[in-house]
């Protein structure tokens, strides 16, 4: 029913049916089940993403890394994006629903991410510049392939600060896709080293609360040049760009 119906047949008793169906959402979100797991999908960018247990589920936080990639990427140049790690596929897909000459590489190490990424790209009629691949980090990405811009949304929860998530997050989500090994840089080491090679023009990543200064310093070390630092509407530094040098 619409909202308007409910109210117009406010006296109407309920099925059986009907209330076991609400018995068992109500079941789940008891247990602490993401509401977005429950429906299925999730908003972002304005946008309904798929999403399903396996799957992070998108934060308005990330919108910050679509909004800075955005800025680097004029609105008729073609260009090539690497989304690592893409989950849901959501940041990539929303930076192409912006950017009609984006074509688009989504990678993950999880064969139900690449099936999400699939099905997002398909609702949003995305597919056909769109390449789910299945593999670590940009390795599924052919060295003969063009990337002009890698964006990522690693995962940076310290492992010692796990414990201390929300039961929703701690036990719903993807490890995964949260755990950023001791101090929650593991992957910032491995990835940014790697996308500064093979990115022609830019790579940015989102990184948690108190880790800008961390992750600007691997920017450095990898040579990226015009480092930028990207406050979300919570006044953190939610994202790290940087300019590959064209020395």
């Amino acid at each position: 029913m619409t909202r308007l119906e409910v109210y117009m047949q406010f006296e109407r008793p309920m099925l059986e049916a009907e209330l076991e169906s609400i018995r068992s959402l109500i079941g789940r979100r008891s247990s602490r089940e993401p509401v977005a797991y429950i429906e299925g999908s999730k908003e972002f960018w304005s946008q309904s993403f798929v999403v399903r247990p396996g799957i992070l589920i998108p934060r308005p936080d990330t919108e910050t890394l679509v909004e800075a990639a955005l800025e680097l990427i004029p609105i008729d140049e073609p260009i090539f994006v690497a989304d690592i790690g893409a989950g849901s596929g959501c940041v990539g897909l929303a930076i192409a629903t912006e950017r009609p000459k984006v074509k688009l590489f989504s990678t993950d190490i999880s064969p139900v991410a690449i099936k999400t990424v699939t099905e997002n790209a398909v609702a949003l009629g995305l597919r056909e510049r769109v390449a789910p691949l299945t593999g670590d980090l940009m390795s599924p990405i052919p060295d003969s392939r063009t990337v002009d811009i890698v964006v990522s949304n690693p995962p940076y929860i310290p492992t010692k600060d796990i414990d201390d998530l929300a039961p929703e997050i701690l036990d719903f989500e993807p490890m995964g896709a949260l755990d950023g090994g001791e101090d929650g840089l593991d992957i910032y080491r491995r990835l940014i080293p790697e996308a500064s090679n093979r990115a022609r023009r830019a790579v940015l990543v989102e990184v948690g609360a108190g880790q800008a200064d961390a992750v600007t310093e691997i920017f450095n070390q990898s040579g990226l040049k015009e480092i930028g630092r990207h406050k979300d509407l919570s006044g953190i530094e939610r994202v790290i760009s940087g300019l590959v040098s064209k020395d």
